[in-house]
């Protein structure tokens, strides 16, 4: 028994290295919450992973799966020592019998494995970072563990929901190991898990969740984690039906829950349509990688713009600029951050939108991490044929063998790619033309060749020192229709939503990790009046610098200018913009130039507009 090839390999941790606007996004994380909530926070600093008496359950593992390879992608040695310590005394007490890490009286069983899952993620990262020995046989020790322990106690709630986490490591491992004992720890685990190939292919779960109705299967965070399992299991498997599963769930999630920028509602369970309604931020990171997973499985290249509408939209406005708070529900049409005594979530709190430390729950303060890190580790990869391949675009250098491609580009801001192509011989490059692209080219030296959107391009030379590639990637301007009828603008891979004035209210903790409550001062219940067939006649785009921190509303770098009138009817409800009126719509206010900006730059935004009746 054999796994199925990988479309494409992701390369060691360290081959890429950011540069530009990411190495500055990078870094913001690093000098925020990322790299200090060691220092402070009780659940990290004085983790059980490490011997404390805080918390020893998944929230060590979550802020490591994601620090790690921050520490690596900056190459910062004190982050790299801080993990370091990690895991030297977590390697250091792990049990005779194999198992990694506390065991937890107090949790739903004293050796819940779940949180193992997670460790293990993180430490196939340090390995392949550093090469350090002892954490493929450490690993193989606790998986022969576990494989004794199912047989008692099989997989439950959280394992048994994410158990595709735990298959990923078992194949990393017996990727370099070839001991046949692993794939039938996965037979096992496939058996113990939960089927959601089978959830989705009779899918009941169609309007907000009540909550009497939640379940495991509803919850948000597990169906982001979800997505990559048919994928991980068709390597096993073999089943082309797993590999279709993959695009039928995520058509199932747009149809049903789908936001305009590629996750789905999720205020802890399945909350429809409403823009109005929030996706919790684990849930963004979460499918962010299981979309990378499934790039380097499945290979196919809109993977990569459902990638890019996640990464470049809902992550960025999760977050404080500075990187300092986060959020644990972000809404689509979010007009106030405020505490709410009757918030419109079928599970949160009333501080679930705030920005802060933990906000609701700590576990988005511990998973939040992998978001940005990840996705500038997945970046490139490896082709089966030896050459290069492009799932994203950002500035970066990227190192395989001896061939190296710097990219230099303002993307997803603008519209070029340049990259510098040093080697020698002949291999490919594989460039991810995105599906808006239309009128994409390739320009080598003084080639031109036209890209077809939505698939891979291939450009393959006898290669001699440094040779510029040229991508051209024209953006259009884009209206689809939305939630009762209405209006979301995008150009290229950005969401551009309507600029709401803010004021910032500290309502709790200490400077700079204290939580925010954010105020309106500028209308937000705005309709819009302009042509869907014709949008670009109605709409001028403005394009600026893109500075040290470009997901923020000071340093946003494009813009766009349309007409809109503010509709009346559209008010507060519960502290959360009111249902979406049908559109079209009718108003007797003035016309007004509204300012849209990326919805990743913002952190108050209107991206579900009523089309008004005149447009």
């Amino acid at each position: 028994m054999n796994l199925q090839p990988r479309a494409f390999t992701p390369l060691p941790l360290g081959s890429i290295r950011p540069s530009g606007w990411l190495r500055d996004q990078l870094r913001l994380q690093a000098n925020g919450l990322t790299g200090h909530l060691d220092e402070f926070w009780p659940d990290i600093r004085d983790s059980g992973w490490i011997g404390g008496q805080a918390e020893g359950w998944e929230r060590g593992p979550y802020w490591l799966d994601g620090m790690i390879p921050l520490a690596f992608l900056l190459d910062d040695e004190g982050l790299k020592e801080k993990a370091g310590r990690w895991f030297e005394y977590i390697l250091a007490h792990q049990h005779p019998d194999g198992w990694l890490g506390p065991v937890q009286a107090d949790r739903y069983e004293a050796y819940d494995p779940w949180p193992v899952f997670v460790m293990l993620k993180a430490l196939s990262q340090y390995h392949e970072a550093t090469g350090e020995a002892r954490f493929l046989p450490a690993m193989e020790r606790f998986l022969r563990c576990l494989d004794r322990q199912l047989d008692q106690r099989p997989l439950f709630v959280w394992g048994k929901s994410r158990w595709a986490d735990l298959l990923l490591s078992a194949h990393w491992l017996y990727e370099r190991t070839e001991e046949a004992w692993l794939l039938k720890l996965g037979e096992k685990l496939k058996a113990q898990g939960y089927d959601w190939r089978v959830h989705f292919a009779d899918f009941r779960h169609r309007e907000k969740t009540r909550r009497e109705d939640c379940q495991q299967p509803t919850h948000v965070v597990n169906n982001g984690m979800a997505l990559k399992q048919p994928g991980v299991w068709w390597r096993q498997s073999g089943d082309e039906g797993d590999r279709q599963a993959i695009f039928h769930m995520l058509h199932m999630l747009d149809t049903f829950h789908g936001q305009a920028t590629g996750i789905f509602t999720g205020d802890e369970h399945y909350a429809g349509l409403d823009p109005s309604q929030g996706t919790e931020l684990c849930a963004v990171v979460e499918a962010m990688y299981s979309l990378e997973v499934l790039l380097s499985i499945a290979g196919t290249a809109r993977l990569g713009d459902r990638l890019e509408r996640l990464a470049f939209n809902a992550l960025p406005a999760s977050f404080k600029p500075d990187m300092w708070a986060h959020q644990y529900d972000q809404q689509a049409n979010q007009v106030l951050c405020a505490v709410t005594p009757e918030p419109i979530w079928t599970n949160n709190g009333p501080d679930a939108n705030l920005f802060g430390l933990e906000p609701h729950y700590g576990c988005c303060t511990a998973n939040m991490h992998q978001g940005w890190p990840k996705f500038a580790a997945h970046l490139w990869m490896v082709s089966p044929d030896g050459g290069l391949a492009a799932m994203s675009y950002a500035p970066c250098k990227v190192q395989h063998g001896p061939s190296q491609v710097e990219v230099k580009t303002e993307y997803p801001f603008g519209e070029t790619v340049e990259l510098a192509v040093s080697g020698e011989g002949r291999f490919p490059l594989y460039l991810r033309i995105p599906r808006w692209a239309t009128g994409a080219r390739v320009e080598v030296g003084s080639e031109r060749a036209p890209a077809r959107p939505g698939e891979f391009h291939k450009v393959e030379r006898d290669w001699s020192g440094t040779t510029t590639v040229r991508l051209e990637l024209p953006m259009h301007i884009e209206v689809t229709r939305r939630y009762h009828q209405s209006v979301c603008i995008s150009r290229g891979p950005l969401v551009y939503t309507l600029r709401v004035g803010e004021e910032w209210r500290k309502f709790k903790g200490e400077e700079p990790h204290a939580d925010w409550e954010v105020y309106p001062t500028t209308p937000w219940n705005y309709g819009l009046q302009l042509d869907p067939e014709e949008p670009e006649a109605g709409i001028v785009f403005e394009q600026g610098e893109v500075g040290a921190c470009p997901f923020s509303p000071e340093g946003v770098p494009v813009r766009m200018k349309v007409q809109g009138r503010q509709v009346s009817q559209w008010q507060l409800e519960r502290n959360a913009a009111g249902p979406l009126p049908q559109s079209p719509v009718s108003s007797v206010e003035l016309l007004e130039e509204l300012v849209l900006i990326p919805y990743g730059c913002t952190n108050l935004r209107v991206t579900e507009f009523p089309l008004l009746v005149d447009s």
